[in-house]
């Protein structure tokens, strides 16, 4: 494991049996509370950027703390990507599935404009379902997403494999085991 990367995961706690039994709950609070920690995150996300960014999406609610700071560093806006029915005004969304059911993620429509170059960011890449689904409404409004950045990867869970299927390179600081 690279230097920074070593450090990373250092500030991360692991919380086991959260939200329930046989979960390893990886926990960023700690390392948001670390001001070294956070600049190398984000320094360390922005150097693994390829070309020029017009965007940095963050998605609900971890991902808005990455992507003004991502957005900063690479001369970016952000674009919010929420849960639906949180933005006011005319919005698209898209919808998802979860382990029982299905969710809905929105942005406004005028958010970002065709052939915008766009980076998706989020604290934590797991199964993948609510970045492929936020890969997919940015594309509906006729943005390029062709990379993604999260400080963890659940490898195990596939994620980070499936974003590779739809075409988004994948960028993650540090890798845990299991789930």
């Amino acid at each position: 494991m690279p230097e920074a990367a070593a450090q990373i995961a250092a500030l991360i706690r692991t919380i086991p049996d959260f939200p329930k039994p046989g979960i390893q709950f990886r926990d960023i609070t700690t390392l948001l509370l670390d001001p070294a920690g956070l600049r190398l995150s984000v320094e360390t996300m922005a150097a693994a950027v390829e070309g020029p960014i017009d965007l940095v999406a963050g998605i609900e609610a971890r991902g808005f703390v990455f992507a003004p700071a991502l957005a900063l560093a690479l001369g970016a806006g952000v674009l919010l990507i929420r849960k639906d029915g949180k933005l006011p005004g005319a919005t698209i969304a898209e919808d998802y599935a979860l382990e029982y059911g299905t969710d809905r993620i929105a942005m406004h429509a005028d958010a970002c404009a065709p052939g915008a170059r766009v980076l998706l960011v989020d604290d934590l890449i797991a199964t993948g379902g609510t970045a492929r689904a936020a890969v997919r409404l940015i594309r509906k409004a006729g943005a390029i997403v062709q990379q993604a950045a999260f400080v963890v990867d659940l490898p195990d869970l596939g994620g980070a494999h499936a974003l590779a299927e739809d075409g988004v390179r994948v960028h993650s600081l540090v890798a845990f085991a299991g789930h």
